[in-house]
């Protein structure tokens, strides 16, 4: 019996190898987007300092450890075989959880994911207990409520602290240095960062050191003895080294506070967060060495009291788990999705906004605007003046590729800031959740900076919902499916728990496929964009031209064949495939002024052409859409098959088009624009036999002969056909023109 549970044990401990890296993949953004979103550093000093602020932080979280242990539910009320089962499905949520949020670049909680699956598979066990025995006990006398509802509260409560600070700090602080801080930072700089650099080392040495697993008692009672001491002469020696460094290296200080603050913030979400993946594991060995303690003891009847007591947990046990996550740390792609979504949503610029509009935000963003003329109304015009003066940008090149998402000054105060407040709350014992935190005090200094202007505001905001949405889905989803798992597994027992580790591997699998398959196609269309330059830009455009029709005309002739052959397996993967095609088109267009910008001003007329094509492809695409999508939608819903007719004369359209098409691209590639006139001829017939198969089908309806869900079908398909038809000509001549003019320009020079 001892050897299985020793199996269960070893399974806990993969699975939080497996939760370490997940973990880390989407807590990285918590310390790495502030320095990475004002480009502090290169790359790999950024991740150098952050590895090394995870690796120290390990050791703050020994004191963090007993909320997986006794936290949430008191362990003194389940034997120990029942326990197990809540740490297995615990940790196995927690896996598939986190991984999906990851791969669709969704920065969500860890504390929150640990708390309720945690609350959720106990109530689970709990339940299932009462349903076997009659104990006169209720589900709440085995949950540790109290402590589970001040966890929840300060998770909550943390969040609209951290934006009203962040928003705060940053007010004061951009209205005292503004944008233009450099002049500013030579006189206050060196104070600005002897003050932010000792704030840090406060709360990461005075209030963290309590959890750490190798400082001593006395060690301990000296630091506390003497807090004022250390304060002042950090306070006094940062300053006056910071100020020298200045003057005699010409120092970036906001360098230094933007990459030490990365560092502690490193540390701070190891020492907060390693228990959300590593408590439950070591708890579980905690639970077994107790079993191997009462030889002879039934685990169906061990109460797991030895939980309840402070256990230090050893120091080894913290580094190896933190030389896992510094490796994942620098491995993780997924890692950088989670980034990429947070510093999108504060960048100072407008950009390719990931998010839509929504009515929320819209009147959100419309009753904000009324409360600042309300506000600006009281104001006085003199302060008004000062204040839109200190926040004035500096001006520079808007589009310009590697220029920062914001500037090192606000990357600052996101990072003391967040540091602060969740040092604060690891020294208090409770879980804040990192992510929630860091987020909203960059979302709340993106605020004050001005970051969401008019441009910008309404599809930020909807990112912002969208994002808090998801916790709150983390927290619903974390609870419903531990709980259902740790009833699954109650009930099956090995055999459960068994399928379940191999449904676990598959489905990380799974999103490790899809993210990869989605990353591939995004670096390829960025090195594709990045290509085009003055010289090559015909070039690159007409081979976007040529590959976009070719694919419009081979899945327009796989949807008509599938109409045909009533495969809906086939139009389903038509119907991605279309979608895939779109969103590379839609790229390409909000990508244009980025490539505009990289043009020189005698290429601007290239740049007319290159938008017009874009503009035709797009139409082109949305009209093979349009015939697919309902297509799909008919055969899906099992409505009747078109009839014969109906079915030939769509072939004939099909065999037509694709002429059509392949003239075209041939005459585009070999930039060759001769035949123009028959490729109209061409065209006219195409719109002939459209304008005959609609009369037929006019005909068919007056006898009644036909569904009307398959007259409408077929009506459609029609008129997107002949839309394709004529967008695809409208492009072939403009593509000519853009030929032309090239042409004349290069024989000109």
């Amino acid at each position: 019996m001892e050897n299985i549970y020793l199996a269960l044990v070893i399974v806990l401990f993969i699975l939080a190898i497996s939760d370490l890296v997940v973990g880390v993949s989407n807590d990285a953004v918590n310390f790495l987007n502030s320095a990475i979103g004002a480009k502090a550093a290169p790359l790999w000093i950024i991740m150098a300092i952050a590895g090394l602020g995870v690796l120290i932080g390990t050791t703050f979280s020994s004191g963090m450890m007993e909320i997986a242990r006794s936290g949430i539910f008191h362990p003194d009320k389940f034997y120990f075989s029942e326990i197990m089962l809540i740490f297995l499905a615990v940790m196995i949520t927690d896996v598939i959880l986190l991984d999906t949020f990851n791969t669709y670049g969704l920065p969500t909680s860890t504390t929150v994911s640990i708390v309720f699956e945690l609350l959720g598979a106990s109530v689970a066990i709990a339940m299932m207990k009462l349903y076997d025995s009659d104990s006169g006990m209720s589900v709440g006398d085995y949950i540790n409520t109290s402590k589970a509802l001040a966890i929840i509260s300060g998770i909550l409560l943390s969040v609209v602290i951290a934006f009203s600070f962040g928003a705060l700090i940053q007010f004061f602080t951009r209205w005292l240095f503004s944008f233009r801080f450099e002049k500013r930072m030579s006189y206050f700089g060196a104070l600005y960062g002897g003050f932010a650099i000792t704030a840090i080392i406060y709360f990461m040495l005075i209030k963290g050191v309590k959890g750490a697993s190798f400082i001593t008692e006395d060690a301990g009672i000296w630091i506390k003895t003497n807090t004022v001491q250390i304060i002042s002469i950090s306070f006094i020696g940062f300053t006056v080294l910071l100020q020298l460094l200045n003057w005699i290296f010409k120092l970036n200080i906001l360098k230094v506070i933007v990459l030490a603050g990365t560092f502690a913030l490193a540390m701070a979400f190891a020492g907060n967060d390693l228990v959300n993946f590593i408590g439950v594991p070591l708890a579980g060995f905690e639970s077994f060495k107790t079993l191997i303690n009462n030889p002879g003891v039934d685990p169906d009847f061990l109460l797991m009291s030895s939980l309840k007591g402070k256990v230090q947990t050893p120091t080894l046990f913290l580094l190896l788990a933190g030389l896992v996550m510094v490796i994942t740390l620098f491995t993780s792609r997924k890692a950088k999705s989670v980034v990429k979504t947070t510093i999108d949503l504060s960048r100072q610029d407008e950009g390719d906004e990931r998010f839509s509009s929504s009515q929320l935000s819209r009147t959100i963003v419309r009753m904000t605007l009324k409360l600042s003329e309300s506000i600006s109304s009281i104001i006085p015009d003199r302060i008004l003046a000062n204040i839109d003066k200190q926040f004035t940008m500096v001006s520079h090149e808007k589009h310009q590729k590697d220029y920062p998402a914001f500037d090192m000054l606000r990357a600052s105060v996101n990072l003391v800031v967040a540091s602060i407040l969740i040092a604060l709350g690891t020294s208090l014992k409770l879980p804040l959740s990192t992510t929630y935190v860091t987020f909203m005090v960059a979302m709340g200094t993106s605020l004050s900076d001005r970051a969401w202007d008019r441009e910008s505001a309404v599809y930020r905001v909807t990112g912002v919902f969208s994002v808090i949405g998801g916790w709150f889905f983390t927290a619903l989803s974390a609870f419903t499916v531990a709980f259902l798992i740790a009833i699954f597994f109650y009930f099956g027992n090995m055999y459960a728990i068994g399928a379940m580790v191999l449904v676990s591997i598959y489905l990380v699998y799974r999103t490790h496929k899809i993210h990869t398959s989605r990353e591939a196609s995004k670096t390829e269309s960025s090195k594709e964009l990045d290509k085009i330059n003055n010289e090559n830009i015909l070039e690159q455009c007409s081979l976007s031209v040529n590959t976009i029709l070719h694919q419009t005309q081979l899945e327009y002739k796989k949807t008509i064949t599938a109409l045909t052959d009533f495969d809906v397996k086939a139009l389903k993967k038509i119907s991605q495939t279309t979608e895939n095609i779109e969103k590379d088109a839609k790229n390409k267009k909000n990508s244009v002024t980025l490539i505009i910008a990289k043009l020189k001003e005698d290429a601007l007329e290239s740049g007319h052409y290159y938008v017009q094509v874009l503009d035709y492809l797009r139409e082109i695409l949305h009209s093979l859409n349009f015939v697919v999508k309902p297509v799909y939608t008919h055969i899906n819903n099992n409505h009747k098959e078109l009839s014969n007719a109906q079915l030939s004369e769509l072939k004939v359209l099909s065999q037509y088009l694709g002429n059509l098409y392949t003239h075209i691209t041939t005459e585009i590639k070999d930039g060759n624009f001769s035949n123009q006139e028959n490729i109209a001829t061409e065209q006219q017939k195409l719109l002939g036999l459209i304008d005959l198969f609609r009369k037929n089908e006019v005909k068919r309806i007056k006898k009644e002969a036909g569904s009307t869900r398959n007259s409408l079908l077929f009506m459609t398909i029609l008129q997107e056909t002949k839309n394709l038809c004529l967008f695809s000509f409208n492009l072939y001549k403009s593509q000519r023109d853009f030929v032309h003019y090239y042409t004349e320009k290069n024989r000109k020079f």
